[in-house]
């Protein structure tokens, strides 16, 4: 017997042996017609759970994956009644197949959708099942059952939690700064000489655009998680751009002789979007300045895009003379709230620039720099106009 779809002869085709035996009724094994060759994949080969039950309800079927998420031995599970072989709860105790009653219920089911249900001794699973009919309304032949782990579904879940938690966390502190001083100001201004309150209100200015900041990295992720993010191309001339933000952070405070810029010309057109790679180079430059020492080098030169010889593009290049990275913490650079040994900042901000960089179909690495510190390197495609993209 064997779980699958048929398919017009001329096509390849896979089919799911659920036990053993010959191919689908009527088919042979492998089938041979002007080259289409039919693949047989077996069900032991499938990453999910895979439990399939005939017509009288018992377990034909129980692959290798059913096993081991279930802990249930294959032998002890085919020949027995699908609810003995997978008893399965609901959240609030019930038994599920008494419940969906998948051979008496409903003419008109096909199946049940994912759900999360309890093994015996508390274990959760997401289940899924299929209800195979000869013809619609017919009786059920086969209940097809797919098993998965709940792991990456924890693992998501404490990653929305964690996001949430550190959210609540950053917007508090500021919140709490606006909200004290403009109720201080609105009960007792006449108190305050106007150097009070502009100190006042320049904090207020302040933390709003903490606020106002953090609320935009929270859109960007959405939108990098959800492949939903917007380009804007243009003509960028990153060297400029560069040459822009050390302007900007001089007039912050740093020392100009803080940073060395290299520029091998000449540089090719890139289209890219002005105002994301201005976040890219922001972001850099600023965890240079804050977590690194000594000169901070920029350079900026043609470069080849990996994994596309033929395509050209422009590499950004941003090191320091810090500490560095340690090697054991390279790959989580760029996942979210990764803020190495020190602590400040959302731990956001890598994570967004490399889904900017990737957006751009460009790519970003991590590694240590001549002077021993931490090194980024991007390079962006030259790409085309908006209205070619």
């Amino acid at each position: 017997m064997a779980v699958g779809m048929s398919r017009p002869r001329g096509t390849h085709t896979a089919v799911v042996r659920a036990c053993e035996g010959p191919g689908t009724e009527g088919e042979p094994d492998d089938v041979r017609d002007g080259g289409a060759v039919d693949a047989a994949v077996d069900a032991d080969d499938l990453p999910d759970g895979l439990v399939v039950a005939d017509e009288t309800g018992r377990v034909i079927c129980f692959n290798s994956a059913a096993a081991r998420i279930t802990a249930v031995p294959r032998a002890a599970a085919l020949g027995r009644p699908l609810e003995h072989a997978l008893p399965l709860e609901d959240l609030k105790g019930r038994r599920w197949w008494a419940l969906t009653d998948p051979y008496g219920g409903l003419a008109t089911r096909v199946g049940q959708p994912e759900r999360n249900l309890l093994l015996p001794g508390g274990r959760e699973v997401l289940v899924s099942a299929r209800y195979v009919r000869e013809h619609p309304t017919g009786p059920v032949r086969r209940v097809v059952v797919s098993l998965r782990g709940t792991e990456a579904r924890r693992r998501t879940e404490r990653s929305h939690a964690e996001l949430i938690a550190t959210v609540a966390h950053e917007l508090r502190s500021p919140l709490t700064s606006v909200k004290g001083f403009t109720a201080t100001l609105l009960a007792k201004w006449e108190r305050f000489t106007d150097d009070q309150k502009r100190l006042m209100l320049e904090t207020v200015d302040a933390d709003a655009g903490r606020v106002t900041r953090l609320i935009a990295e929270l859109l960007d992720i959405s939108r990098i998680d959800s492949d939903r993010l917007e380009l804007r191309r243009q003509p960028v001339d990153l060297s400029a751009a560069v040459e822009r933000h050390i302007q900007a952070l001089t007039a912050n405070g740093q020392t100009p002789d803080r940073f060395l810029v290299r520029t091998c010309q000449p540089l090719p057109a890139v289209w890219a979007d002005p105002d994301k790679v201005d976040q890219v180079l922001g972001n850099l430059l600023e965890n240079a300045v804050r977590h690194g020492e000594g000169t901070v080098t920029i350079e900026v030169a043609p470069a080849s895009v990996p994994a596309k010889s033929d395509e050209k593009g422009t590499a950004v290049t941003v090191s320091d003379e810090g500490p560095g990275i340690p090697e054991e913490s390279m790959g989580r650079v760029f996942t979210r709230f990764w803020r190495g040994s020190k602590r400040g900042g959302t731990g956001l901000g890598l994570y967004i620039v490399k889904g900017i960089v990737e957006a751009h179909g460009g790519t970003i690495t991590v590694g240590r720099g001549p002077g021993g510190g931490a090194e980024f390197r991007f390079i962006l495609p030259v790409s085309a106009p908006a209205y070619l993209v």
